[in-house]
């Protein structure tokens, strides 16, 4: 059933639903508080870097990119395993593709990391 409601007040509702999302997933998920703990960290970090706003911008977002994907992939092995627990080919492949999404998105984060503090070190 479709929600009937607009403006402000569906505004106040997907709020409510977001922060029950980011609680049940600083709740179940481990991977995901290690992540929100490295965003804490990293992001004073990148604030304080003598690089420009843009690259702090990247430094920042690429964490920020980490956690999205995680919940994202927390969010698919929910639902596959709200299906059903039975082994499936098809559930071992969503589960494995989310896994690899969060994977090419710390990679990502890493290489950013990597190629703006080192070029920050080069006179």
């Amino acid at each position: 059933m479709k929600s009937k409601q607009t403006g402000f007040i569906r505004l106040i509702y997907a709020t409510k639903y977001s922060w029950l999302g980011l609680r049940a997933a600083w709740r179940c998920e481990a991977a995901f508080r290690q992540e929100l703990v490295a965003f804490l960290i990293l992001s004073p970090i990148a604030l304080f870097l003598p690089v420009t706003g843009l690259e702090k911008l990247l430094l920042i977002g690429s964490v920020v990119a980490v956690i999205v994907i995680e919940l994202l992939n927390s969010a698919i092995e929910a639902v596959v395993d709200r299906i059903g627990l039975e082994k499936h080919d098809l559930s071992g492949q969503a589960k494995d593709m989310g896994s690899a999404a969060v994977l090419l998105t710390l990679i990502m984060a890493i290489l950013t990391w990597v190629y703006i503090v080192s070029s920050t070190m080069v006179y």
